[in-house]
């Protein structure tokens, strides 16, 4: 009988397990842009148990990423995050609104495994001497933009930073919401930039789209804008279970909710 790969035995499965890193190696660029938007939406984007680290502030990121999978196999996308600051237990992070990215080996790994809020998008994203420009658009509507000029160079760093998210498991018995509590996930990405750059002149757009309502977070001032190069490792573990009546409010945008369309069902 030829081998039948949909298949594999316990032992190979705790090897794969084992031969997992703790940490997932990638290369990466990136325009990273922080703002400050209204604070009562600011604060009724958080869900329970996050809480409000007192400052309105927005965090979105712009990258072309090399993952490293394996010392023989790499494959390239393109990502972008939204999210507000946010903190549990005393730790600020970023509570992750939404992840766009463009390849599918990239979506359903960070859904399933992690909880993040992934979809897939199509990313430009480009460094052209020293004019950086990015956008993310869905369904053919462009909803982020940035774009600038690199200005003065400011070196090499390195530092841990943390986002959070909820791994839950939609019902599909239309009487019950979850099959299980959802999970709250605190993601640890450690930064190791071989430099890095302000943006002058930097420009964040955000425009219409009913199924990525970004347009909703206004920009009143920006508070960041950089761009950078380096490597970036990321895990995740989960903190605790929470009621689903706590997330359920937030979790109709991880999917592309056609009532924000004004479609009827």
């Amino acid at each position: 009988m030829s081998t039948l790969r949909y298949v594999k035995t316990l032992e190979q499965v705790k090897q794969a397990r084992e031969q997992n890193p703790e940490f997932m190696d990638s290369t990466v660029r990136s325009i990273r842009v922080e703002y400050e938007t209204d604070p009562k939406i600011y604060e009724a984007l958080i869900p329970k148990p996050l809480e409000s680290i007192g400052k309105p502030e927005v965090c979105v990121t712009f990258s072309n990423v090399q993952m490293h999978i394996s010392p023989e196999f790499t494959f390239e996308i393109g990502s972008a995050i939204f999210g507000v600051k946010a903190r549990y237990d005393g730790e600020e992070g970023i509570y992750l609104i939404t992840m766009p990215m463009t390849t599918e080996q990239a979506v359903v790994p960070g859904r399933e495994t992690f909880g993040e809020p992934k979809k897939i998008a199509d990313i430009a994203f480009e460094r052209d001497g020293d004019k950086v420009t990015a956008s993310v658009a869905r369904m053919g509507m462009t909803y982020l933009q940035a774009t600038g000029t690199l200005g003065k160079e400011l070196g090499a760093r390195e530092f841990e930073q943390y986002a959070y998210c909820y791994k839950t498991m939609p019902s599909c018995e239309q009487d019950k919401d979850f099959d299980a509590d959802p999970l709250l996930v605190k993601l640890q990405w450690n930064q190791k930039h071989e430099n890095s750059w302000l943006v002058e002149g930097g420009e964040l757009t955000l425009s219409e789209s009913p199924m990525d309502p970004v347009v909703d977070v206004p920009i009143r001032r920006i508070l960041r804008f950089e761009y950078e190069e380096g490597q970036t490792e990321s895990n995740g573990r989960v903190l605790r279970s929470v009621p689903g009546d706590w997330i359920l409010p937030f979790h109709h945008q991880r999917y592309d909710d056609m009532t924000g369309a004004g479609i009827d069902l």
